[in-house]
């Protein structure tokens, strides 16, 4: 892997960021590293978070990412503020460290609080504002790092209190954000962390329908709608993937836990449904007695009218 300071993008790679941000439906998208989009690494739920300094988890999503946190547990409201960012222009800059010492490419954004508010659809309000400082000041103390190799050995060997062996990359999502006041119209400047950086530069980017995703209610479907619309060749997704979403496992909960969960996946869907994310879903039942599986199917509301039918009955 080349040091950080010497990556650039392609001409190849320059074209295909500008195809991401042109493809149809999909109005100033939100440009998000993929493993952000088909990651479990943000809880779905907003209150009841865990903030001890010393959390620490990882969180798989079998072939997409193997995604480890530190520092305090991540929920809906944190990924809403990224993906805000991830809506704004941005330009190249470096980083110096106080000894200038050395120098490291980065991107940054300038914008203002009313715009980041305007872009996650959350009226103009200074307590919005304060709102947000909060969650950038929290996200400030994660680090991530994404593991490569077996998502099941790095499980194991990570629940044995061994650090996974292979290829990881770790750094922080945002490096610096900077404000010259906390009015609305004050400007705000956004530096993104290393780790960022580098799936950026290396192109590793999901155009995102931002518009839908600050449009829902549901946290679950605030976790379900990025993997959904960054695969939009898929028509179904099963229960055990929306579990590793959610970072949960669903052939290890009680009966009870499973019943709720379903619960929350119906609501979900239907919420995506009143934003427009998709026009029509169906829950498929799967296997016999204990061992029934749900699979949701799914029409992607940026299909062409004549791949979709009439909505189909849900199986209760």
């Amino acid at each position: 892997m080349k040091p950080r300071d010497e990556l650039t993008l392609s001409t190849a790679d320059s074209k295909r960021l500008k195809r991401i941000s042109a493809r149809r439906g999909r109005r100033n998208p939100s440009k998000v590293p993929a493993r952000l989009t088909r990651t479990a690494a943000f809880a779905p739920k907003r209150q009841g978070l865990i903030t001890d300094s010393r959390f620490k988890r990882l969180y798989v999503v079998p072939g997409h990412s193997v995604i480890q946190v530190s520092g305090r547990e991540l929920g809906s409201q944190h990924r809403d503020a990224l993906y805000a960012v991830f809506r704004l222009d941005r330009k190249e800059t470096h980083i110096i460290d106080p000894d200038n010492t050395w120098r490291r490419r980065a991107f940054a954004s300038k914008t203002t609080w009313r715009e980041l508010l305007r872009l996650m659809g959350v009226s103009a309000h200074v307590n919005n504002v304060a709102t947000l400082v909060l969650a950038f000041q929290e996200i400030k103390q994660v680090v991530i790092t994404a593991y490569e190799g077996d998502a099941e050995i790095l499980l194991e060997r990570f629940k044995e209190g061994s650090l996974p062996k292979g290829g990881g990359t770790m750094g922080n999502i945002l490096y610096d954000v900077t404000w010259t006041g906390m009015r609305l119209d004050d400007v705000v400047t956004i530096t993104y962390g290393d780790w960022t950086v580098e799936a950026m530069m290396k192109a590793r980017l999901v155009s995102l329908n931002a518009d839908i995703q600050f449009s829902l209610k549901s946290d679950y479907a605030k976790s379900f709608w990025p993997y959904i619309d960054g695969m939009n060749a898929h028509s179904f997704v099963d229960e055990e993937m929306l579990g590793h979403l959610t970072g949960k496992e669903v052939v290890a909960m009680t009966s009870m836990e499973r019943s709720n969960f379903r619960k929350a996946c119906r609501s979900a869907f239907e919420d995506m449904v009143r934003v427009g994310g998709i026009v029509s879903w169906q829950e498929e039942v799967r296997g016999l007695g204990r061992h029934k599986t749900r699979r949701y199917h799914y029409h992607h509301g940026l299909q062409p009218q004549l791949e979709l039918e009439l909505r189909p009955k849900r199986t209760t």
